[in-house]
């Protein structure tokens, strides 16, 4: 877990992030008390944003795909709040890395309709069209051939089966075909962990899209930055 001050005019952390090891059990109660001394560790007192694995509606946790059970139906940025004793907005993490790539990086000023996908355990999804976002998109569970598309090419899996890039790219390719038939988006940004220069570079002349297809910028600040610009106006 980690967070940050983030500077919303510009897009930038304000302070170099602080980090604090996930506890396991990940409960409710763990995570709060964790935001709590990251919270702490700053010495804040405006409003904070969240950026939570998982689909949330007005603050509602509605799905348990990589957290546990005991998140389901729980207001966690209810929770977060009375612990920090702080206002908090909380949202999708890929659909925070979406807002802070569309208002500070390579979406900036597009008013098509463009992708965020996130690569790193999973496969996450952020879809904004003209500009306004289509929250909690899960575009990393599509069917591909018949199998699960983040358990066909996410980076774990990559890492897990000890793929080559030049082969985890060929599933990649079939992930994106099958994105591209769906959405047809004109834009398609590809952060998480396999957007760093030195990873992209492996891979991205081996894919062929439709879409313009692009390394997102803000990378592992993302999440960070879109979360705190998404409770900007909390009082």
């Amino acid at each position: 877990m980690k967070a940050a001050p983030v500077n919303v005019e510009s897009g930038q952390l304000a302070e170099e992030r602080y980090r604090i090891p996930t506890p396991d059990p990940a409960s409710p109660k763990a995570l709060a008390a964790v935001v709590k001394e990251l919270v702490d560790h700053f010495g804040w007192s405006g409003p904070i944003g969240c950026a939570f694995p998982a689909r949330i509606k007005n603050g509602i946790v509605m799905t348990a795909t990589n957290v546990g059970r005991d998140f389901v139906g729980l207001n966690f940025a209810s929770r977060l709040s009375d612990v920090v004793g702080l206002p908090v907005r909380t949202i999708n993490d890929a659909d925070a890395a979406g807002i802070a790539e569309m208002q500070f990086g390579a979406g900036r000023g597009r008013r098509d309709v463009v992708l965020l996908l996130t690569i790193g355990t999973g496969i996450g999804s952020a879809l904004f069209v003209d500009q306004t976002l289509v929250p909690n998109t899960e575009l990393g569970h599509v069917d591909v051939g018949g199998r699960h598309g983040e358990t066909y090419a996410s980076d774990r899996t990559r890492e897990k089966k000890n793929l080559s890039w030049k082969r985890w790219a060929k599933r990649f390719q079939k992930y994106l075909d099958r994105i591209e038939f769906l959405l047809a988006p004109d834009l398609i940004i590809l952060g998480g962990g396999v957007s760093e220069p030195e990873r992209a570079k492996e891979y991205m002349h081996r894919l062929e899209t439709e879409s313009e297809l692009v390394i997102a910028q803000l990378r592992n600040d993302a999440g960070i930055v879109g979360a705190a610009f998404n409770a900007r106006n909390l009082s």
